[in-house]
């Protein structure tokens, strides 16, 4: 019988984490580190195929604010293209030469069931997703689509700023 209920509790406790649990890309594992640094970072989910992403870098607002954050450490991290990161097209708006620029991309399929849902253990259902996070504490989430670029310059101010 305590056997049994031993059994019971590991198939409970299973079923309640078993959501949160999925395949940690390399990307993620590489970002998990890297937004525990002290200064700001802008983690921003892409894929070069999207149009909401496309029209953020025709707009130019990407390459400005990044030259105007030095700082801070931006990652451009492919999700839903099927493993490809996307540099080709971030090359063409000058973001991928920027030494506060790293690209990535997440090996996941664009389609079915398989395609990630969750990255750095935050739920992912839309891109563009940008995500701001000081010393590994996630300090903004834009995930609605095209980011305001005078918006996300607050969000890097306050999250620079001593509270």
């Amino acid at each position: 019988m305590k056997k049994f209920f031993v059994l019971f509790a590991v198939v409970v406790v299973s079923l309640i984490w078993m959501p949160a649990l999925h395949a940690v890309s390399p990307a993620e594992q590489q970002l998990a580190d890297a937004i525990k640094a002290p200064n700001s970072s802008v983690v921003h989910l892409w894929a070069p195929w999207c149009s909401n992403c496309q029209a953020e870098l025709k707009s130019g607002g990407w390459l400005k604010t990044i030259k105007a954050n030095p700082e801070v450490k931006f990652y451009f991290v492919s999700v839903w293209n099927g493993g490809e990161d996307g540099r080709a097209v971030l090359a063409k708006y000058e973001v991928a030469g920027q030494p506060n620029v790293t690209i990535l991309a997440d090996p996941g399929p664009r389609r079915g069931d398989d395609k990630i849902k969750r990255f750095l253990d935050l739920p992912l259902s839309w891109i563009p997703t940008t995500l701001i996070f000081k010393g590994g504490d996630l300090h903004y989430g834009l995930n609605y689509g095209e980011v305001r670029f005078d918006v996300l310059q607050q969000f890097l101010a306050d999250s620079n700023a001593e509270w």
